[in-house]
């Protein structure tokens, strides 16, 4: 077992010569066991080795008890030795958590305050991890759960995952070394109690050996995980800008779901199976979909966002008076307005690649012209109709979802006369007798 272990230490980086590893001493026969392989392969690994016992303080003098036994064991091997203590009852009550996730939560807190520039070593082993990808399938997960329990994360190291309880115990009896039992671990009133005492034994009755067989399993689900990982940061190096991805459509379907799942956890966002499906579509058919609140995930077909997209009764009355020049209500657009056919709006295309013109009669404007966005009720009578169409229900198709909440309107004292991604009203249509023409053209920067 020594050598399977060290093999594992060895393969996955683990130590480097000089370290000094403090392992994580419960007590129990898991934690026993690390601590006496490490002491027996330090000197093979040129480490130096600590303890540190977590008193969860749950079980009153047999919490007492197990901070005791390793106190002794570590004198007994002359191993530097430390326990702490934390209030798990209270801190699961502040934080509306259960016993387990926050003896958890502190025990982890503890482990990294007591390693600074040090290596900590769980006891984690195969039974752990079987119990872990159970849990976690429970629970819904992909292939990043069901990849299990990482052999290393960041400082953390775990050299038992190569093992099964049963070597354990039998490679403590060789040494002749016993061990405590924490009493919490027979209860079934833990969800991985529950896994560990009945649902192992089912898979033990389909396969004796199904603990041993999942090490390997585990191990090639592992493998292809962190190749899709590999993928998927060559695709966000590729496509990510900020909060937004250009080009994600061209990769597959597992690394673009990867990556927004990124996208959604470095904003805070929850996700779920369900949301990333979502998500995914409307990265390949463009639309909107809200992620929280006045944060909307946007897509045009090809690009895709994260936005903020206050709501229509905040903007509705966004406008401004009508300049030749710049007119600007929205923050990522322009409408540029011109008398003259001039070379610098062919310039301007050139360099921004996002310019849409439309021509209009100047002179054809009645009294004062208004810029402004989309109200309740807009009509207009497009050039060449003679009715007036219903601006929601053109705007619903002709235009991407994504579009719609910035589009510029202009308007004169007789009605609207432009709608942008629509077009300009029958009256005011450039004829035979136009003197001016009145050239708008819109650079779009959100897309």
């Amino acid at each position: 077992m020594l050598n399977k272990i060290y093999q594992f230490i060895s393969e996955n980086k683990m130590l480097e010569s000089g370290d000094c590893v403090v392992c994580g001493l419960s007590g129990g026969a898991d934690s026993v066991c690390l601590l006496l392989i490490l002491y027996e392969l330090r000197e093979k690994l040129n480490i130096s080795i600590e303890a540190l016992h977590v008193n969860h303080s749950l079980r009153g003098s047999e919490s007492d008890s197990d901070e005791e036994f390793c106190r002794r064991l570590c004198k007994k091997m002359d191993i530097p030795f430390k326990a702490e203590r934390c209030d798990v009852k209270k801190y699961a009550t502040e934080n509306s958590l259960s016993d387990e996730e926050a003896a958890r939560v502190l025990r982890y807190e503890i482990f990294g305050k007591n390693s600074v520039n040090k290596k900590i070593a769980t006891a984690h082993n195969a039974n752990d991890n079987l119990e872990t990808v159970i849990l976690n399938l429970a629970r819904g997960s992909a292939i990043k759960g069901l990849s299990g329990i990482p052999p290393v994360r960041g400082n953390i190291i775990r050299p038992l995952l190569i093992v099964t309880r049963s070597e354990i115990e039998t490679f403590l009896s060789s040494r002749n070394q016993n061990f405590v039992t924490d009493s919490t671990n027979l209860s079934d009133n833990y969800t991985r109690n529950k896994i560990r005492h009945k649902i192992i034994p089912l898979l033990q009755e389909i396969n004796s050996s199904v603990v041993k067989t999942s090490i390997g399993a585990i191990e090639a689900v592992r493998s292809e995980n962190a190749f899709i990982d590999h993928e998927v940061r060559k695709a966000m190096q590729n496509c990510r800008h900020g909060n937004s991805f250009s080009g994600l459509d061209k990769y597959d379907k597992v690394i673009r779901r990867r990556c927004l799942a990124e996208l959604f956890s470095d904003n805070s966002l929850p996700y779920s199976s369900e949301r990333l499906t979502a998500a995914d579509n409307i990265l390949l058919s463009g639309g909107k979909m809200n992620l929280s609140r006045d944060i909307f995930l946007v897509s045009d077909g090809k690009n895709i966002e994260i936005r903020k997209i206050y709501p229509q009764n905040k903007a509705e009355n966004l406008s401004a008076e009508l300049v030749l020049g710049e007119n600007k209500i929205f923050p990522d657009k322009i409408m540029l307005c011109s008398l003259n056919e001039c070379e610098n709006l062919k310039k301007i295309e050139d360099v921004h690649g996002k310019l849409t013109f439309y021509s209009l009669d100047y002179d054809k404007i009645i009294g004062r012209a208004i810029v402004r966005n989309r109200r309740f009720g807009d009509r207009i009578q497009l050039s060449g109709r003679t009715f007036n169409s219903s601006i929601k229900k053109l705007i619903n198709e002709t235009v991407p979802k994504a579009q719609r909440s910035s589009l510029h309107f202009i308007e004169d004292e007789a009605g609207t006369i432009f709608a942008e991604a629509i077009g300009i009203a029958d009256r005011v249509k450039p004829g035979c007798d136009t003197v001016r023409i009145l050239n708008i053209a819109i650079i779009d920067w959100s897309g």
